[in-house]
């Protein structure tokens, strides 16, 4: 069996429609290149990550997440920009998936989690991290290079629903490459 060509199973630009690449049969994984958005990236920088609760909520696409994220912990300051760009993927991946209703995890994720490679079950996540270092992936087939998606761009994951055996495996960094907790965003199909 041939070794997969990259270039054949991952998309990458600066451009948000260029998620929509997903759709590709053998596209494994699309990423929005970005930072976190100003004034977002700021006020998350002086956010104490022990302050906030891990959110897990069903949410219909176009419906804003700050009452969610208020009782949660969210200091108002972050309310309106953090809602806002969870809004904007919410709204992204519900075009590119045709669901009107997404699952949305916003969780803290501490150093020490689970570092071993993976892929879902399932069809289409969407993750960006917000805070910290970003998830690791890697060719299934060829594990000696690995690339990170950098914080704030945003990932979406083709799961074994839609592609098995995986292309691409994905990863929590590992400690040394995180210095402390991290804030990811996943948004999944309701059903996953």
């Amino acid at each position: 069996m041939a070794p997969t060509r990259i270039d054949h199973v991952l998309t990458i630009s600066g451009d948000r429609l260029w998620l929509d690449r997903i759709a590709r049969s053998q596209t494994a994984l699309a990423i929005w290149w970005r930072g976190v958005p100003e004034p977002l990236r700021s006020l998350l920088a002086k956010l104490d990550l022990t302050t906030v609760e891990d959110l897990s909520v069903t949410v219909e696409a176009g419906h804003s997440l700050e009452a969610a994220l208020r009782g949660a912990g969210y200091p108002q300051t972050v309310l309106a920009p953090l809602a806002e760009d969870i809004d904007l993927l919410v709204r992204r991946h519900a075009a590119l998936t045709g669901e009107d209703r997404l699952q949305v995890g916003l969780g803290v994720v501490s150093a020490g989690s689970d570092t071993c490679f993976g892929a879902d079950c399932g069809t289409l996540r969407l993750s960006c991290t917000y805070v910290g270092a970003g998830e690791q992936w890697c060719c299934a087939d060829g594990r000696d290079a690995i690339w990170e998606v950098p914080t704030g761009a945003v990932a979406i994951w083709k799961g074994r629903d839609l592609l098995d055996p995986p292309l691409i495996v994905r990863r929590a960094p590992p400690i040394s490459a995180n210095a402390g907790r991290r804030l990811v965003l996943t948004i999944d199909p309701p059903s996953c």
